[in-house]
């Protein structure tokens, strides 16, 4: 077993990029990968690597991180909205499963302090790998994902009590008080008041100093700053660090920082988050496993039915339909972290019987790393247990269908769907004319997908994504990426297909527009030069120039390939802004049940102050496109709305609390 820290880190990325390659070649879910890496060379298993203090806090920073970015596309009207999902869902959920745990422990002959810990650890589900697979899943805004999401919150503030009980239960203070519960959570409410505090009145102001410096490693200095910060601040206070997290991310998504936030933090989370699923791989011991082997199985099936079928109930008695409150149960039936956490402490402190608490303790890992295959078989389970034949594929795969759909006919494919590749979509609807966009952002294709776009998730240099997306049968190939080399390699890709469809390309500026016409494109864009040549063709017409004069030096600037507009005098500031820094951009938001806007109408809305274009509104999977004022809004309607980031928080604010 190695003890050089970075020979582990090592071990660790070697084995992450071979096992999860090959997960993701099989089409699984990377989770399982880093699952496997994790049991593989854990103590357990080959013992390659140890689970270390380190290693440790930087697979909990992975779920910090997460948590944030998850908090940056929330806002407080929307927490608002989902007061009902949180405190009462959550609280019904844990209160549920913790009493009818309890019991099963104390019939079992456990003392009936020890039971409500137990209990308390089996109600736990992990944020980490439920946000993270639903949201790869496109599924956290659907029903049962808010309603994961919501539990998932309370279950973190939930975690503070029973903690405190193993601990006291651990050091022989059996003469436990709800007073200390009392302040312990008191403590937490604290530190979640100085959190929302700081994020309402403190974080804009200071991202505004710095987002000014036009520093970009100050910027991300004070993005690491503010979500570590938030993480210390409630982790003093005894709540977990994810919550003091998310909360920070939840206040910055109402500043128009937000995206770049978001860009800033995700290379980070992603690593760490990957390590913490190995250090959650590397509890499951082997031996325990093949020694009780059958009452592992037992109770590992037993715990997952008691939570599966808890929260389907609560959420059945708080008025979900059966369909929607079978999945939300199983989503929410595997074990989490926090339930690991409190039953080691158990553990170490020998309240429990360790012929017991050790097999329970490895069906609890063995049911995490089973939940990517509940996750994501979770509609198919659903209509298994009700016995129902629901309709082939969800909102996702519909849209995903009516790309391909698109494909098949006469269209436009847009290589690209950052600022540039929406904006010609918009005009070619208008135009009455189809596109099909390839992008390779997962959040931005998850939004154009929950927006009603025909957008896939694909590399544009593909041949293989390129015939997806009906190359064939295409009018026009239009590629947007700003990167000359990424669009030569689009272009090479096309013409192997199509020598003769007319490939349009665009360029921030000259600098390997020769490269481009000798790949095959047919006309290449320096926007740079096409900006240059508005403003001087309105310049010229402002001094009185005719009409007649002003395009033919237009059209004789672009004849030339811009010949006459070359040649630079670059200085320090001369750096290519990111195309994600949006004055107006499109934002979806799914209306809870409780919403203001529910049971209104647009114009109710729109009298109200929202401000906004409201461009499509997705309903039972079927997208409808520029809402009438008639048009009345219901429970679960995402409302795909346009404008600035300011209008954008205001209109949503309207939409869910008036």
């Amino acid at each position: 077993m190695t003890e050089d820290p970075l020979a582990l880190v090592l071990v660790l990325l070697a084995a992450a990029v071979l096992v999860v390659t090959l997960a993701r070649r099989v089409n699984l879910p990377a989770i399982l990968g880093y699952l496997a890496v994790g049991t593989a060379l854990g103590p357990y298993a080959l013992g390659a690597v140890a689970s270390t203090e380190t290693t440790e806090l930087l697979s909990e920073l992975g779920v910090v991180f997460l948590l944030f970015t998850l908090g940056l596309e929330f806002s407080w009207p929307r927490m608002v909205a989902m007061r009902r999902d949180v405190f009462g869902l959550g609280t019904g959920q844990v209160l549920a499963t913790s009493l009818l745990v309890m019991l099963i422990a104390v019939a079992a002959g456990t003392a009936w302090l020890p039971a409500i810990a137990v209990g308390g650890a089996i109600a736990m589900s992990s944020t980490a790998i439920i946000l993270q697979q639903l949201t790869e899943q496109s599924e956290i805004n659907r029903t049962h994902g808010r309603v994961a999401f919501g539990v998932l919150l309370f279950q973190d503030l939930a975690f503070v009590p029973f903690l405190v009980l193993a601990g006291a239960l651990t050091a022989g203070d059996m003469q436990f008080s709800l007073a200390r519960i009392a302040a312990s959570v008191g403590a937490g409410v604290f530190a979640v008041g100085i959190v929302v505090f700081a994020g309402r009145f403190l974080l804009r102001p200071l991202l505004y100093e710095i987002a000014h410096s036009q520093l970009r490693e100050l910027f991300t200095l004070a993005v690491l700053l503010v979500a570590l910060g938030a993480a210390w601040i409630s982790h003093a206070a005894g709540v977990s660090m994810a919550t003091g997290a998310f909360l920070a991310g939840m206040m910055l998504a109402e500043t128009e920082y937000r995206h770049q936030v978001e860009s800033v933090i995700r290379p980070f989370r992603d690593i760490l988050l990957g390590l913490f699923f190995v250090s959650v791989g590397m509890l499951l011991d082997i031996a325990v496993l093949i020694r009780e082997f059958w009452l592992v199985l037992t109770l590992l099936a037993g715990t997952t039915l008691v939570k599966a079928a808890t929260m389907a109930c609560v959420a059945r008695v708080s008025g979900l339909p059966p369909f929607k409150a079978v999945r939300s149960g199983i989503v929410l039936a595997a074990g989490g972290e926090f339930g690991i956490a409190i039953l080691t402490i158990l553990i170490q402190g020998r309240i429990l019987d360790p012929e017991f608490a050790q097999p329970l303790l490895v069906a609890v890992v063995l049911s995490m790393v089973a939940s990517p295959f509940l996750l994501r078989n979770n509609r198919r389970i659903a209509r298994w247990v009700l016995r129902e034949q629901g309709p082939g594929g969800g909102v996702t795969e519909t849209i995903k269908d009516f790309a391909v759909d698109a494909a098949d006919r006469e269209h436009v494919i847009l290589c690209g769907f950052g600022r540039v590749g929406q904006n010609m979509g918009r005009v070619l609807v208008e135009q009455g004319h189809e596109y099909v966009a390839i992008d390779l952002d997962p959040a931005r294709v998850r939004a154009a997908r929950s927006a009603g776009l025909p957008v896939i998730f694909g590399d544009s240099s593909d041949e293989e994504v390129l015939q997806k997306v009906g190359v064939g049968q295409a009018s026009v190939v239009v590629i947007t990426f700003a990167d000359p080399a990424t669009s030569i390699g689009i272009v090479r890709a096309v013409r192997a297909q199509r020598p003769d469809v007319p490939v349009l390309v665009r360029t921030q500026d000259d600098a390997r527009l020769a490269d481009l016409m000798a790949a095959g494109a047919t006309e290449v864009v320096p926007e740079t030069f096409e900006a240059s040549i508005m403003l001087v063709a309105h310049a010229l017409l402002l001094l009185d120039q005719p009409m007649s004069r002003v395009m033919r030096m237009a059209s004789g600037i672009r004849r030339e390939r811009y010949a006459a507009l070359r040649g630079l005098l670059r200085g320090d500031s001369d750096l290519p802004s990111g195309e994600d820094e949006f004055t107006e951009e499109l934002q979806t938001i799914v209306l809870p049940p409780g919403a203001w806007a529910v049971g209104r109408s647009l114009a109710e809305v729109r009298a109200h102050g929202a401000k906004v274009a409201f461009t499509a509104i997705r309903r039972a999977g079927i997208v409808g496109r520029e809402p009438g004022i008639e048009t009345i809004f219901r429970e679960g309607d995402a409302v795909i709305v346009f404008g600035t980031p300011e209008a954008l928080e205001h209109a949503e604010a309207v939409l869910l609390v008036g």
